[in-house]
């Protein structure tokens, strides 16, 4: 499947509409419910997934796979259904930076084994972006109604294990979870609804 090179995301100089602190997804990602398989530390992908003007701070964890295996595969929910436009990814230095990325969407049953035999819905290889100028657009028509997406980098420039700074998604938000609706009745009647009932004519006989 064919890479697509990475395109110029400076704020000074893009269309507004196409800026990535217009069009950050970060607000619609279902955080509680992110995963990744072989982080080093346990739930640190979420400290990766941060606002837009928050790119070049340092996370707390930084996202790392786990020693002499440089592959992760994240995992990230929506609150509702998206138009994915574009991913922006920093890297960690001395080859620690992925150096290639593969998307799957709207699957949550993905593990190494399955994304080794599917094709992904996209690839892109990598560049270094520690300046964090750098996106990479999505095939739009093949990212519409997506609901989650799963993030898999197979390989880095070299070092041992793979650090992440940062994962940004840009995209547009199209439809919000649909929630069941929950109806409430009433145990009793209301006193305005409880018909009057008839006079039986019955006298007291107690003196």
């Amino acid at each position: 499947m064919p890479s697509y090179q990475a395109c110029c995301a400076h704020d000074h100089d893009c269309e507004a509409e196409e800026c990535g602190p217009a069009w950050s997804l970060h607000k619609h990602v279902h955080l509680s419910h992110v995963s990744a398989l072989n982080e080093a530390v346990q739930g640190s992908a979420v400290s990766v997934l941060r606002p837009w003007h928050q790119r070049l701070e340092p996370p707390v964890p930084n996202l790392d796979s786990n020693d002499d295996d440089p592959e992760l595969l994240i995992h990230i929910p929506f609150d509702g259904t998206v138009k994915l436009k574009a991913v922006c990814i920093i890297g960690g230095s001395d080859g620690t930076a992925p150096s290639e990325l593969r998307a799957f969407t709207n699957r949550d049953d993905l593990d190494f084994a399955a994304v080794g035999e599917l094709s992904p819905v996209q690839r892109w290889e990598l560049q270094d972006n520690s300046s964090g100028q750098l996106e990479y657009r999505t095939q739009l028509t093949k990212f519409n109604g997506v609901h989650s997406v799963d993030l898999h980098i197979p390989a880095n420039f070299g070092a041992g294990h793979t650090r992440i700074h940062f994962i940004g998604l840009k995209g547009e938000f199209t439809q919000g979870r649909r929630e069941a609706v929950v109806a409430v009745y009433e145990t009793q009647p209301m006193p305005d609804t409880v018909s009057k009932l008839p006079t039986t004519g019955f006298t007291s006989d107690v003196a």
